[in-house]
C-alpha cells in the first residue's frame, strides 16, 4: 500500500517524544501519508518488574517471559505505556488510535522457535484489511507488540519484530526503526548503509549485540519483504543507518539469526 510509513518506537523513545517528532507527524499528515507506529515499552515493563520482585531475564536482546512476566507486559503495554503516548499526542491535537491484538485480532502470533524464551511470540498474520479500513479515518494508528495465538492466548513479541511484520504486510513506503542511537555504528563510525551480510559480519565480530540483533533481523526482514525504504535511527525523517536490499542471500542470513 503506497503513502504508509511505519514507525517503530522504542520504549525509552517513546517516553521523550519531542517537538522534532510531532512536526515530522504533522509534516508527513500534510503529505497525505498514512502513519502506523508500533510502540515498545521495555524499560517500563522492567521497571514494574523489579518493583513487583519479578526477575528480569533476556536473551539475544529479547525477553524471556514466564506466564507472570507476560501478564505484566500485557498490563504496562496496553495500561500505561499506550495511554501516556496516546495523551500527547492529544496535547499536539494530532488524531491517534490505541490498538492492540484484541482489536479484530490484529496480530496473530505462533510460538517462537525458541522454547527458552517462554511466552514469546512470532507474528503470522496480520489483520492487514482491518488496518487498512482504520488508515480511512484519517488518524495516526498506535499498535502495542503482543499477538494472539488462534486459540486467544495472549504472546508477547518482540516490538521491532511487530513492527516489520506490520511494515511488510501493508508493503509500506517506509519503515523507521527508531533507537536511542543515530544508527548502526562500527569502531564508533555510523554506517549510512548496510547489507545483511555486512550485518552479520557484525554480528559475528561482536560489534553489534543485544537488542541491535532483532533490530536488524527485523530490518533485513521488511527490506526483503518489499518494503522500499528501511532506516535504523534516532529521530524520524533522519536517515541515520539504511538498510540496503540483498537480491538471492538475506533469507538465509535471517534463518542464521
Amino acid at each position: 500500500m503506497e503513502d504508509i510509513i511505519v514507525v517503530k518506537l522504542g520504549g525509552g523513545a517513546s517516553e521523550s517524544l519531542d517537538q522534532a517528532f510531532f512536526n515530522q507527524i504533522r509534516k508527513w499528515r500534510e503529505e497525505n501519508k498514512k502513519i502506523v507506529i508500533i510502540h515498545g515499552g521495555g524499560h517500563a515493563i522492567s521497571k514494574m518488574m523489579e518493583h513487583l520482585g519479578i526477575p528480569v531475564q533476556m536473551k539475544k536482546g529479547r525477553r524471556i517471559t514466564s506466564k507472570e512476566t507476560l501478564d505484566v507486559s500485557k498490563m504496562v503495554l496496553i495500561g500505561q505505556v499506550q495511554p501516556e503516548i496516546s495523551t500527547k499526542f492529544q496535547k499536539e491535537n494530532i488524531p491517534l488510535i490505541g490498538l492492540n491484538a484484541s482489536n479484530a485480532h490484529l496480530l496473530e502470533a505462533v510460538p517462537t522457535d525458541d522454547a527458552e524464551l517462554g511466552f514469546v511470540g512470532e507474528i503470522s498474520r496480520v489483520n492487514t484489511h482491518f488496518l487498512q479500513e482504520i488508515l480511512t479515518l484519517n488518524a495516526v494508528l498506535l499498535i502495542a507488540p503482543l499477538g494472539l495465538d488462534t486459540n486467544h492466548n495472549w504472546w508477547n513479541v518482540n516490538a521491532d519484530v511487530a513492527a516489520s511484520a506490520v511494515a511488510s504486510a501493508l508493503n509500506a513506503d517506509t519503515f523507521y526503526l527508531l533507537t536511542d542511537v543515530p544508527g548502526v555504528k562500527k569502531e564508533g563510525t555510523l554506517l549510512k548503509a548496510i547489507t545483511p551480510f555486512q550485518i552479520q559480519d557484525l554480528i559475528e565480530k561482536g560489534d553489534v549485540f543485544g537488542g541491535m540483533i532483532p533490530k536488524l533481523k527485523s530490518a533485513v526482514g521488511a527490506s526483503q519483504n518489499g518494503v522500499q525504504k528501511v532506516y535504523i535511527t534516532k529521530q524520524i525523517g533522519v536517515v541515520g543507518t539504511e538498510i540496503k536490499r540483498e537480491v538471492g542471500h538475506s533469507d538465509a542470513f535471517i534463518s542464521h539469526l
